[in-house]
């Protein structure tokens, strides 16, 4: 009986749950119920889901460091959008612009075809081009199925939600869809003081208690390059470092997650690290500079990228089993030029044929520090 329960006790806090992956009743559209009861929401980018272990952890902060150089976290912050509109979920956006709701358009719409889309990403969207495509896409496939069943094919037979879609990065979201939802935007642009951001912010997740059961009603927070230059707080240094700590306690204590872009650059060193600290979940973006013949040479699929996606940490809070990163540096590539992916970096092979392979070596070592394969 002693070995019985040691069994059972080591099964439920240690290994990943294989029942009930997805919590579809009581109307918790959109939210996943992961290991040890963690609840997530889809960051509208399946491979990310993927990465992060379920997705963005409802009651964290997801922040984004922006890249001066190219736009790519927008990339980012509109999936994440699209996937609460999508999911009827409750949405707060903030940004530093006039008219905020103009954003609103720019939004993606979800494929109609996720499905196939989804099938492919398990059948080998990380595989490599040396011969082992088809081996890597089984294997990826059992993986998947091993840890989440039949369940996720459950959602497409009962005609349910997807817990996350593809989003068309070329074709804008239906106009209807964002009428009548509860949407709201908050311009932060001509702002003296971030309180009037923190007053709308208390009002929208005080709508959204955290409970223990029941109906899962999940919010999202979006807030665009909050220490933009533009905005008149902008100085205010240890006042922005307030509203992320008042924030984050809110957040923690709801069922919403908030996802903040800033402008690392324009930060001091200090400063800079303590939003770093603040974030529950961490990721950075880096654009790829052009005819970089270095890397054109050290990656394969070089020509499909146009950034790099770095995850410094995954929130990781209430929870015994933590996400082991397979790679913590990846790729952005847009697959036929609409569809946002997310693969590891596979390294080109050595051509031998041009002399000693010393000289791609080295090129691989100098690399070694920025670039995780």
């Amino acid at each position: 009986m002693a070995a019985a329960g040691g069994r059972t006790l080591g099964r439920s806090s240690f290994s990943r749950a294989t029942s009930n992956p997805v919590a579809s009743s009581s109307g918790a559209a959109g939210v996943r119920i992961g290991p040890n009861g963690a609840a997530f929401v889809s960051s509208g980018i399946p491979d990310l889901d993927r990465i992060l272990g379920g997705g963005f952890l409802l009651g964290s902060v997801v922040m984004i460091m922006e890249d001066a150089d190219a736009p790519h976290h927008l990339l980012l912050l509109r999936c994440f959008m699209s996937q609460g509109v999508v999911h009827k979920q409750p949405l707060l956006f903030s940004g530093a612009m006039k008219e905020p709701r103009l954003f609103l358009g720019t939004l993606p719409a979800p494929v109609s075809s996720s499905k196939e889309d989804g099938r492919h990403r398990a059948m080998g969207a990380a595989a490599s081009s040396d011969g082992r495509a088809n081996d890597e896409g089984l294997r990826i496939a059992w993986q998947y199925k091993k840890y989440f069943g039949d369940d996720s094919r459950a959602e497409h037979k009962d005609n349910k939600q997807e817990f996350s879609n593809d989003f068309d990065l070329r074709k804008p979201l239906e106009r209807h869809l964002l009428n009548g939802q509860n949407i709201e935007c908050v311009s932060i642009q001509d702002a003296d003081t971030l309180s009037s951001l923190q007053d709308c912010c208390s009002a929208f997740l005080s709508k959204l208690p955290r409970k223990d059961g029941g109906s899962l009603t999940a919010g999202r927070i979006a807030i665009q390059s909050l220490c933009a230059p533009q905005c008149r707080y902008f100085e205010k240094d240890w006042d922005m470092v307030s509203f992320i700590r008042s924030l984050k306690a809110m957040v923690r204590s709801s069922n919403s997650v908030a996802v903040i872009t800033f402008p690392s650059t324009v930060l001091s060193n200090s400063f800079c690290k303590r939003w770093q600290h603040l974030a529950d979940t961490l990721l950075s973006i880096k654009a790829i500079p052009d005819e970089d013949k270095d890397l054109a040479k050290l990656l394969t699929g070089y020509q499909d990228m146009v950034g790099f996606l770095h995850v410094h940490k995954v929130a990781q809070t209430n929870s015994q089993v933590p996400v082991i990163l397979e790679a913590s540096t990846l790729s952005l590539k847009l697959r036929k030029r609409r569809l946002l992916v997310l693969e590891r970096l596979n390294q080109a092979p050595v051509d031998g044929s041009t002399g000693p392979s010393s000289a791609a070596s080295s090129s691989c070592s100098s690399q070694g520090s920025q670039l995780d394969f």
